[in-house]
């Protein structure tokens, strides 16, 4: 790869900036070769113009969806140095990854328009302060945007057909199990089914989420929970635990 004529030695002055980003998290896990493909961009800068030491390599946002940059912790640091004019080039994989929405989009273009950063992917580099530069970095997001709604359509229609005819498979709360067959049967513990139903009962008494705590804890009982990973764990009981019992509609049989 050449260096390119947008290069001016103004923007070899300042940092470039690698943005890595992959979602959601199960990503980051399997798709190993992608992850491979994104921090080999050091070579690309280094190839461009930019010394080992003036190349950063963002990767906060790892795990995180690019449907806003509100929560993105990676991507508000690099505006940040665009705006302080520490960065003469962001350069990813896919300009794609930087964000699949146009209202955080174009006002990153427009910054890098402003602050004289240049934009670059496996595609080329642009120069969002030019027509052409825009132009193309603009279709981009817009497409990129495009493609996540219809993705979330096409998931959710999926979803939706799979629940209407009962095959939706949802996580079960603690106490029930779901067998090889795709029926729901309660856990063969019977400490942590009976501590269930004594949720219950003593709500029936009490009619009280926090009052059903007072007593647990008055008799130091703890309730059963469910860890991420599906193990059973015994825990003290709180306010929003017992909530979540007591809302649960498939401990009532439902299918929701």
């Amino acid at each position: 790869m050449h260096n390119s004529d947008l290069i001016t030695p103004q923007h070899l002055t300042r940092k470039a900036v690698i943005d890595i980003r992959q979602s959601p998290p199960h990503q980051v896990v399997s798709h190993q070769e992608s992850l491979r493909l994104q921090y080999a961009l050091g070579a690309r800068a280094r190839q461009l113009g930019w010394p080992d030491a003036a190349i950063d390599i963002i990767d906060d946002d790892l795990g995180l969806t690019a449907a806003s940059a509100a929560h993105r912790e990676g991507f508000n640091a690099l505006v940040a140095q665009v705006t302080l004019e520490q960065v003469g080039l962001i350069l990813s994989y896919d300009v794609t990854r930087l964000s699949r929405n146009c209202s955080d989009w174009y006002p990153l273009l427009d910054l890098c328009g402003y602050k004289g950063c240049l934009i670059a992917d496996s595609d080329g580099i642009y120069d969002p302060a030019t027509v052409n530069g825009r132009l193309l970095l603009g279709l981009k997001g817009t497409l990129s945007e495009w493609e996540r709604h219809t993705m979330k359509a096409r998931l959710t229609a999926g979803l939706i057909h799979k629940a209407e005819r009962g095959a939706l498979a949802l996580t079960l709360p603690t106490g029930l199990i779901r067998t090889s067959q795709g029926t729901v049967q309660k856990l063969p513990d019977q400490e942590a089914q009976a501590r269930l139903s004594l949720v219950f009962e003593t709500f029936l008494q009490c009619r009280s989420a926090s009052k059903v705590v007072d007593v647990f804890k008055a008799h130091q009982l703890l309730l059963p929970r469910r860890e991420r990973f599906g193990d059973l764990v015994w825990k003290a009981p709180r306010v929003a635990a017992v909530l979540a019992i007591l809302t649960h509609p498939a401990y009532a049989g439902a299918f929701t």
